[in-house]
């Protein structure tokens, strides 16, 4: 069904038309929903083998590929790379071949794009070349990128999870530190109710307080704070008719607002330097920056349901320091064209001699690497998957492209050398960027995970399905030791070997780790299947009250609560893009209620009840009849992906 926007003269029938039209394009603009069905039958895929390290291959879809999406390569599309035998990969890793490194770095949203491409060209200074081999050169090159891309774009504006706040409370002198602490957590909750807060005091010589801190901009029922004026008149009134402001005069104000966990941290560090006696909202002391990194990563981040939005993302492919920069370019530019044709891209290569940034600010690495800006979304409608079974797809590609440039390289897996779990950016901050960057954790968990990384501590996973891959995986270490004729690569397959088993035995000396593991896969599956069922409740929601819902928001959340004790941790990145994803069906269903409820107040006005109830509303009409086509799509959907589960 085409709807024509222009028809409609009311901007709440002009939204309504263009969000029918979103989700009925099919192929053309894939749905939150469509896109959540195909990470949770993937999570459902982990959950079910027990979780834990890397996928082994791509993962399908019984009922093909869906419109909108680009469907995973079969087994004879793959590059002769993906499914080259471990021996042989393993074999020539022991011979000295380098490992294919693809990394994620981070997503973006519209917005930052020309931020991203100022960043990987060295403000314009290095070379940066799209997919059709155009070079743009200089500053004016890469602006224009935006408005090229721009329609690729869904432009969602990030959540605003966590404001910056001042207090100033007029009172008298007090009898204790304790007193005072109890009146200002007074004055604060009173306004913010549930929401998690830090804030530090600062006394000042008329006797009255300032009070500066940060604020969870999401309540527990769901109710969000915009951290701007608006939102500081709203816990104003909220203080002023509460039993505090009987205690003490009050004046809120907010001084700006940030997204994410990243944000949070860094401003609650700031806030460490600043004053000695920092203080949370249950009056516990955060006596230094692992602390403050500890109660944003580990308490606020469940609270924070943080939205950003995902158009473009930045991907870096390396090789060792010595490696052919100009072949490695040709193999970087290869593996681009074949991973993401159809998308548009930009790459810019960086190594040691061309970079123009300072060692000391962080350039000139001693390893070449190339850096890409890749559009998520395809002028045909497909949008780029990201699951550990592509991530491993791409290392295959790039290994293949490699070689096929002379640079001997092999797609590897962490779980057959022993290797430990990657580090995030989020989990890190760095000290100090001359030659290799050093980072801390911003969090005691993080600093554990950096430490072993940069250590190169052996480790093994501890699911079922990496013990069965780890098994396989040691008899091609076995097989490489006894048939090489050289003392060396021998040497290394029985040394690796020796690791695997190791890690192997200490893993079974951890009943704790066993016990929890045992009954992970039925409870996943039960919490999995729940939130299926609310999502499937969602698609009944036309045109509803906000009270009921509410009601719905919080079954999603409270299923995805329940969902989130069963998961592993090595599986947490696919459970939060599940949750992300479940977030933005709630989100769009949000901005449906919202809109029925301005369509109800204009007809209002208009004294037109009559038009209201009109049940041959011809608007009403084409509504129910693509919404009733969409529901029937996502049900189907959640069948396929029911079957992925049960079997």
């Amino acid at each position: 069904m085409e709807i024509f926007f222009g028809a409609f003269t009311s901007e709440w029938e002009q939204r309504r038309a263009a969000l029918l039209q979103e989700m009925s394009a099919g192929g053309r603009r894939a749905s939150a929903e469509e896109e959540m069905r195909k990470r949770l039958n993937q999570l459902a895929q982990l959950g079910s083998a027990g979780g834990g390290g890397g996928s082994s291959g791509a993962s399908g879809s019984p009922g093909g590929p869906r419109k909108g999406r680009r469907a995973p390569r079969s087994e004879e599309e793959l590059p002769k790379g993906a499914s080259r035998p471990m021996d042989v990969r393993l074999a020539a890793v022991a011979k000295g071949s380098q490992p294919a490194v693809v990394k994620m770095a981070s997503y973006g949203g519209g917005a930052r794009v020309g931020a991203m491409l100022n960043y990987v060209s060295r403000a314009g200074e290095l070379k940066v070349e799209d997919e059709s081999g155009r070079i743009l050169d200089g500053r004016e090159d890469l602006a224009r990128v935006r408005g090229d891309w721009d329609h690729l774009f869904q432009n969602r504006a990030e959540s605003r999870d966590i404001g910056s706040f001042t207090i100033e409370i007029a009172t008298s002198a007090f009898a204790s530190d304790a007193a005072m602490h109890e009146l200002v957590r007074s004055s604060l909750t009173s306004g913010f109710g549930d929401r998690r807060y830090a804030y530090a005091v600062e006394k000042r010589d008329d006797g009255s307080l300032t009070v500066q801190g940060l604020v969870v901009l999401r309540s527990g029922q769901g109710e969000r704070l915009t951290g701007d004026a608006k939102a500081a008149a709203i816990i104003q009134s909220r203080h002023d008719t509460s039993a505090a402001a009987r205690d003490a005069e009050a004046k809120f104000s907010f001084q700006g607002y940030g997204n994410g966990v990243e944000f949070g941290a860094s401003r609650l560090r700031d806030l460490v330097e600043r004053y000695r006696d920092l203080r949370d909202d249950s009056g516990r002391q955060i006596a230094d920056e692992k602390t403050a990194a500890n109660l944003v990563q580990k308490e606020w981040r469940g609270e924070l349901h943080s939205r950003k939005s995902r158009d473009v993302m930045h991907v870096i492919m390396s090789a060792r320091a010595g490696t052919d920069v100009a072949a490695f370019e040709g193999a970087v530019r290869d593996f681009l064209a074949h991973q993401f044709a159809g998308h548009r891209y930009a790459f810019s290569m960086h190594d040691p001699e061309s970079d123009p940034k300072q060692e000391g600010a962080g350039g000139k690495r001693p390893h070449v690497h190339a850096h890409a800006i890749v559009a998520m979304k395809s002028d045909s409608g497909d949008r780029i998957e990201t699951t550990p079974a592509v991530f491993r797809e791409w290392r295959s590609v790039m290994a293949e492209k490699a070689r096929d440039h002379g640079i001997e390289m092999e797609m590897t897996d962490r779980r057959e050398f022993a290797s430990p779990p990657a580090f995030t950016r989020t989990q890190v901050q760095p000290v100090n960027r001359e030659g290799r960057t050093e980072h801390v954790g911003t969090s005691e968990a993080a600093q554990g995970r950096y430490d072993a990384k940069r250590s190169g501590r052996r480790t093994v996973p501890k699911s079922d399905r990496s013990r069965q891959y780890i098994i396989k995986v040691q008899g091609s270490w076995q097989k490489i030791a006894l048939a090489s004729g050289d003392q060396q690569t021998a040497t290394y397959a029985v040394r690796h070997g020796e690791y695997l088993q190791s890690g192997l035995l200490a893993t079974q000396t951890e009943t704790s780790t066993a016990v929890i593991h045992a009954d992970f896969g039925s409870n996943f599956r039960t919490n999995l299947v729940t939130l299926e069922e609310m999502v499937l409740e969602g698609q009944q929601l036309r045109e509803t009250s906000r009270a009921e819902f509410e009601v719905y928001e919080k079954k999603v959340e409270t299923a995805l609560f329940k969902l989130q004790r069963t998961v592993a941790s090595e599986d947490r990145a696919d459970f939060d893009e599940v949750a992300g994803l479940a977030r933005d069906f709630v989100n769009q269903k949000r901005e449906l209620v919202e809109l029925y409820e301005q369509r109800k107040e204009a007809l209002a006005e208009q004294g037109n009840q009559e038009a209201r109830n009109d049940p041959r509303d011809p608007i009403n009409e084409a509504w129910n009849t693509a919404a009733s086509k969409h529901g029937a799509g996502v049900v189907e959907a959640g069948n396929e992906a029911m079957l992925d589960i049960d079997h």
